[in-house]
């Protein structure tokens, strides 16, 4: 059998790249939301949800860097309508991240009493970073428009993903706390869910009405019925999330891990109703992922080098979860 690589190599780079986005939107998503949940809690309580992220946040961001990467060298075409579309809230992406990266280490480094003003910047770079890529989906969902319509879909994606954020947030805190935190962070996590199901309904009721070919895909026979079991799934998800909300925790923390399980869950099958919808453009409806692929000459030599790379991003990320498993014990920085 002879292997069609002009066709198979850039489904595998897209592949590759949805998967690292997904990744990260998953892993970095339960840092950035403890970030945001930093109001919401007292200086002891800060220490211990620092003490929850410090090990995992550097590595989560990694995959970020990855899905990027991919998307500069295999698709290049792409990535430069697509950051020029979203060159502003790119930008004020990273201003984010880099704000609660400097934010991270310099509240374990000043003196009690300007620790306050470094929680704060922790929280506002979390917060933002959080708002502007929720701001990008919405806009990308509705074909990179720059209308005020695409803007102010794009305001409340903005506000439903930071929320959904720090549900992730939440869910991990219960996983990794006890006492009065993990208690606190159950109800953070019911109040979070109310809007981060009110995103998705709306992310997913805007794609298809956004494109007649998007629609066609899920609302024609017998595609729908196919299809029809990803919502109901999500449903279920949300509403069995919902009720577990009222019983954790449980004696013996059963369970302490199953909300971020569920909301892991339920992001992927979101991410697969988006996945399905824009294939095979990478541009919404302006450009396929053969058109935007770099040549098949480059795009091989680019796959051995993700071959080296990929394997080590996994497996040291794999080691850190493992030894930094179980509750965050007390913070220290000696």
């Amino acid at each position: 059998m002879t292997l069609d690589w002009p066709v198979l190599l850039p489904l595998i780079f897209a592949g590759l790249m949805g998967l690292s986005i997904l990744i990260y939107v998953v892993l970095d998503g339960f840092d950035l939301g403890i970030g945001i949940l930093f109001a919401m809690a007292d200086d002891d309580e800060r220490d211990t949800m620092v003490a929850a992220i410090g090990p995992f946040w550097d590595a989560n961001e990694t995959w970020l860097v990855l899905a990027v990467g991919l998307l500069l060298v295999a698709f290049p075409v792409a990535h430069g309508i697509i950051l020029t579309a979203l060159y502003l809230p790119v930008f004020v992406l990273l201003v984010g991240l880099i704000l609660r990266g400097v934010a991270f280490d310099f509240r374990a480094k000043v003196p009690v009493h300007r620790k306050h003003r470094w929680n704060f910047l922790f929280f506002a770079g979390s917060l933002t970073a959080s708002l502007a890529q929720g701001y990008m989906l919405g806009v990308y969902v509705l074909g990179l428009d720059k209308g005020l319509a695409a803007f102010g879909f794009g305001a409340l994606v903005a506000l439903c993903l930071a929320a959904s954020y720090a549900a992730m947030g939440a869910a991990w805190l219960i996983y990794k706390t006890e006492g009065e935190l993990q208690r606190k962070a159950v109800r953070f996590l019911r109040g979070a869910l109310v809007f981060t199901a009110v995103g998705m309904v709306t992310v997913s009721l805007a794609t298809p009405f956004a494109s007649p070919r998007i629609f066609e895909k899920w609302f024609t026979w017998p595609e729908i019925a196919w299809l029809a079991p990803l919502p109901i799934i999500t449903g279920g998800a949300f509403l069995w999330l919902w009720y577990l909300s009222f019983h954790l925790p449980l004696k013996g923390d059963r369970h302490s891990i199953t909300p971020f399980l569920t909301l892991a869950a339920i992001f992927t099958l979101g991410f697969a109703g988006l996945a399905y919808s824009f294939y095979p453009y990478v541009v919404p409806d302006r450009l396929t992922i053969w058109e935007a692929a770099s040549a098949t000459e480059s795009l091989g030599i680019i796959l051995v080098g993700t071959a080296f790379v990929l394997p080590v991003i996994i497996g040291y990320s794999f080691y850190a979860y493992r030894i930094f498993g179980g509750k965050a014990t007390e913070l220290t920085y000696d």
